[in-house]
């Protein structure tokens, strides 16, 4: 799958992350993020700040800069503070990607050390809080096709799917084929047990994982298929299941659902 280019990455974080903060300028701040229950609007506003101003600096003060000493900033508490900090940081990130190279070397919490995984990164994370503040102001609208398949690849590939250097993935030959239908793309996936221990915090993990691989000559044992909105969404937890359907191997299929079917925020 194509990735999409670097200048339509940084169009759609600026876009999606002014859309965000249009459909919350008259939100109630404690109105609650169905596909975070635990927030409020005031939090999602927060939360999405406080990231735009994480990345900016890490692209600023590339590549010394390391996020594994960051501090978490205090944020204001008035609403109208919070709206004003969010747009301030929004124009700073888009500003220091547009200035930079994406082949530039970068701190990133992935493999990919360079400025590109940020403006990757960025785009999808701007896109999914956007659908937040959307569903909690009950102002949806459609999610980017070309987006929100490219955000189908990262979310199997990077956000679920990503191996970390210090542990390991094993494959155990399930197979799941994720078709976007309004595409005509699929993303395949193996099934497996990922082993490893981190070294920061010392713990050990031994857990069922999933792996993207390259497309299979035999059937898959399970697909899933769905827009890529609807797809990209179901993926987040913020879409309805019944959009997507799921068909196969029932082992398999446990397996795959009880790896994405978790929390990222």
């Amino acid at each position: 799958m194509a990735r999409l280019s670097y200048e339509d990455y940084l169009r759609h974080l600026r876009s999606d992350s002014a859309r965000l903060r249009e459909v919350l300028t008259t939100c109630d701040p404690e109105a609650r993020v169905p596909g975070c229950p635990d927030w409020s609007a005031a939090d999602l506003l927060g939360h999405h700040a406080g990231v735009l101003m994480f990345w900016s600096t890490i692209v600023e003060q590339r590549p010394e800069r390391s996020g594994e000493d960051w501090t978490e900033p205090e944020l204001p508490t008035a609403y109208d503070e919070l709206l004003a900090l969010h747009a301030e940081q929004d124009a700073r990130l888009g500003a220091a990607l547009a200035a930079a190279d994406p082949a530039e070397a970068a701190w990133t919490w992935s493999a990919e050390q360079t400025v590109g995984f940020t403006f990757r990164r960025q785009a999808h994370e701007a896109l999914i809080h956007r659908l937040d503040a959307e569903q909690t102001t009950g102002q949806v609208t459609p999610l980017d096709p070309e987006l929100a398949a490219d955000g189908v690849d990262e979310a199997l590939d990077i956000m679920f799917g990503g191996t970390p250097a210090w542990g390991s993935f094993a494959g155990n030959g399930g197979t799941v084929r994720v078709d976007i239908i309004d595409r005509d793309e699929s993303v395949w996936v193996e099934t497996g047990r990922f082993t490893g221990t981190d070294p920061d915090g010392g713990t050990s993990y031994d857990e069922d994982d999933i792996a993207k691989v390259e497309p299979r000559e035999d059937e898959p044992d399970v697909v899933v298929s769905g827009t890529a909105a609807d797809l990209d969404a179901w993926l987040w937890r913020r879409g309805d299941e019944a959009a997507v359907t799921v068909v196969g191997d029932a082992g398999v299929r446990d397996h795959f659902r009880g790896c994405v079917n978790q929390a990222i925020n």
